[in-house]
């Protein structure tokens, strides 16, 4: 079983994203930290771009400041050694094809195995040119995490069938940023997930309320969250620990009422 499932095993699951060196990586430390000590089931750890496509000006600024505070994927790499001391929930990186090309793309699916990461998002990869990763990814256990897209449609059972980890159901059109409603039919998407795997699947995209996680969770096995936490670190960089943590537990409450 992938250890991802496990995320999922104690009701909804709430899915932390950090961005890895924003303000920089003794901070990131710290909030991944406070997240699971308050109730993140999984971690996502971003692994900054320059050229994030997939991304709202929130998300895009902490890569900016995590690359001018000079982060490097070794030394996000040694990160996730360190949180390993003491980190046991299941965590995944977030990051772009070009990320993974040029520091080779064997070395560092291996080193994801080596460091215990458990799966990789790359949204700019789409469904059809995914067996570019695919192999190594299978070669080293390393599971190759799927969106759907609310433009999916057609494709979307052929995506679930093929699913690996959990699914990343896109909330909304356009890029990831807080948003005030969500309007996306997310239950006739999660329908037509469950059809065709029984693999979990987590909302992302918008979602920034206790109220607006309580309802994606309804139709979903759990929901992710990054801009709003990002905001709360690009306000009070390296005090955001407790502030994060605090968000966490509200949100984590949400999903259990």
């Amino acid at each position: 079983m992938s250890n991802i499932k496990s995320a999922f095993a104690n009701g909804k699951a709430f899915i932390a994203f950090v961005t890895c060196g924003d303000p920089d990586l003794e901070t990131t430390a710290k909030v991944v930290r406070s997240a699971v000590r308050n109730g993140a089931d999984l971690i996502e750890l971003g692994i900054p771009f320059s050229d994030p496509t997939a991304e709202g000006p929130v998300i895009q600024g902490a890569n900016l400041r995590a690359l001018s505070g000079g982060v490097t994927t070794d030394k996000i790499f040694d990160l996730v050694r360190d949180l390993h001391r003491d980190v046991t929930v299941p965590m995944v990186f977030m990051t772009y094809a070009n990320v993974v090309f040029s520091y080779g793309k064997d070395r560092f699916i291996k080193t994801c195995k080596e460091i215990g990461i458990d799966g990789l998002i790359l949204p700019d990869v789409p469904f059809e040119e995914k067996s570019e990763f695919q192999p190594c990814c299978k070669k080293y256990g390393v599971d190759l995490i799927s969106l759907i897209a609310p433009t999916s449609e057609n494709r979307i059972a052929m995506i679930a069938r093929e699913a690996e980890g959990f699914l990343y159901i896109v909330s909304s059109l356009g890029v990831t940023g807080t948003r005030s409603e969500i309007k996306t039919d997310i239950a006739s998407i999660v329908s037509l997930v469950r059809k065709n795997t029984d693999i979990p699947c987590a909302v992302g995209f918008g979602i920034s309320t206790p109220e607006q996680a309580a309802k994606m969770a309804g139709f979903s096995d759990g929901v992710i969250v990054g801009s709003a936490i990002i905001k709360l670190i690009e306000k009070y960089g390296s005090e955001s620990e407790k502030l994060v943590g605090d968000y966490v537990e509200g949100m984590k409450k949400a999903l259990q009422m």
